[in-house]
């Protein structure tokens, strides 16, 4: 019989959330504001009563974050976590953290659960760090020696040694973001839970948290539940994962199976996407506009040639001046495996002090791709401080040989990812250096 360590059985959780109404009479009699607030008043007094959520504004719509989540945990598996924002993925933490109730079902957690779900977690920012790593371990239901006996491994870990005892508050986000991952990770917890916070620490860091995790997991036999947008992470971290959307499971497979069906439902063959509502990704300082595909003459198209360049256009509104912000995109492979990623901080020259619609541009030189389909990811973040938005498979398009060259070789055959025309291939011009065994 399998060791289950969690078991999530009909996870449903509700939100209210209030909306002004969108069309109000020019001409408005103050006897109708005042039965208004009236109305307003009682309805919020009514929730106080007994015990309900109380909500801001006029109309009340009852929001499903989650619906009839189920689903199983072995011991010592790694269990990925995707879909796009608003998903319900941090929901679903939230109440396996024992953070927030389910409305509905109930989950099961058979063993001890650390969680970091948001930067600085269970952090007192007028501690030092020293100060906060027995805090937190005590958060996390660790005894005194228990913490003292890895105290040498997180600090090492986290590379805060000439910061330990300084107020954490005036800490980078990054030193939170290590030093918080490094706690969960060494107090042997049996079940870690990771969500997309790492996205914020450098590269170096990212590549030590995923070896961390994936020693504790085959070493220690612990449980861990990781959500990420980084599918290549999902990938080669995470045996099994399982795809959430508008709150419910879409799919519970093998990682690569659930992310090659992701980015091919996301994307869906479309050249272009532009948003405009309240739907547009981005804060109030920085918005995506459109994200397209586009011919070296500027013409959209899901379809290019192989032997001709390309262009990928992201357009962006900065609604203030976004000096810190960088804009990145990610080419993937139907089954998710990252072939660029590049960002525009890279030999881009671009003047961040202004505001207003930007339309960056990345061109992808001709024999670049191979034969077959392609999706984009974008996002824009500060480095190593915050996400400002990040959209998975937002479009796709597909490679053709249409004027492709390759002899009595047709280009499908080749089974690499790249096709590059240069270098040629030629006979070695000096002696060859035979060594005998």
């Amino acid at each position: 019989m399998s060791d289950i360590v969690i078991t999530a059985d009909n996870l449903s959780k509700s939100y209210l959330v209030g909306h002004q109404r969108a069309q109000r009479e020019r001409y408005t009699a103050l006897r109708d504001v005042v039965a208004r607030e009236a109305r307003n008043f009682a309805r919020k007094t009514v929730d106080f009563m007994r015990g309900r959520q109380i909500v801001q504004g006029d109309e009340i719509e009852q929001f499903w974050a989650l619906q009839d989540v189920s689903f199983e945990v072995e011991r010592g598996e790694v269990l990925g976590i995707i879909g796009r924002n608003g998903a319900g993925k941090s929901t679903l933490l939230k109440i396996l953290s024992r953070i927030t109730e389910p409305d509905r079902g109930h989950a099961i957690l058979r063993g001890r659960v650390a969680s970091l779900l948001e930067i600085g977690t269970g952090f007192h920012p007028e501690l030092t760090g020293r100060e906060n790593i027995f805090l937190n371990g005590a958060i996390l239901g660790m005894r005194r020696a228990e913490i003292k006996s890895k105290f040498d491994e997180i600090v090492a870990f986290a590379e805060v040694d000439r910061f330990l005892d300084t107020p954490v508050k005036r800490y980078s986000t990054g030193m939170y973001v290590r030093l918080a991952f490094s706690i969960a990770a060494h107090l042997e917890p049996e079940i870690l839970v990771v969500d997309e916070v790492l996205a914020v620490g450098d590269a170096e860091f990212q590549e030590k948290c995923l070896g961390k995790m994936h020693d504790v997991s085959v070493q220690s036999g612990r449980t861990v539940l990781f959500v990420s947008h980084n599918l290549g992470m999902i990938n080669q971290l995470c045996g099994r994962s399982i795809w959430l959307d508008h709150g419910q499971v879409k799919m519970i497979s093998s990682s690569s199976a659930v992310v090659s069906a992701y980015v091919q439902h996301g994307a869906n063959q479309k050249a272009e996407r532009c948003w405009s509502g309240a739907d547009t990704p981005g804060d109030d300082i920085f918005k995506l506009r459109a994200v397209r595909i586009c011919q070296p003459s500027g013409i959209v198209n899901s379809a290019l040639d192989m032997a001709q360049p390309f262009e990928i256009e992201i357009v962006t509104e900065a609604l203030k001046p976004v000096v810190d912000v960088a804009v990145s995109l990610r080419v993937l492979t139907a089954a998710g495996q990252t072939l660029i990623h590049t960002a525009d901080i890279i030999n881009s020259g671009i003047d961040r002090r202004q505001t207003g619609t930007r339309t960056l541009i990345c061109r992808i030189p001709s024999h670049t791709f191979n034969v077959g389909t392609y999706h984009l990811s974008v996002g824009a973040d500060v480095p190593n401080v915050r996400i400002v938005f990040s959209e998975d498979a937002v479009i796709s398009w597909t490679i053709e040989p249409i004027g492709a060259k390759m002899g009595r070789y047709e280009p499908q055959a080749w089974r690499g990812m790249i096709s590059p025309e240069y270098p040629h291939w030629c006979v070695a011009d000096r002696p060859i250096l035979v060594t005998k065994n």
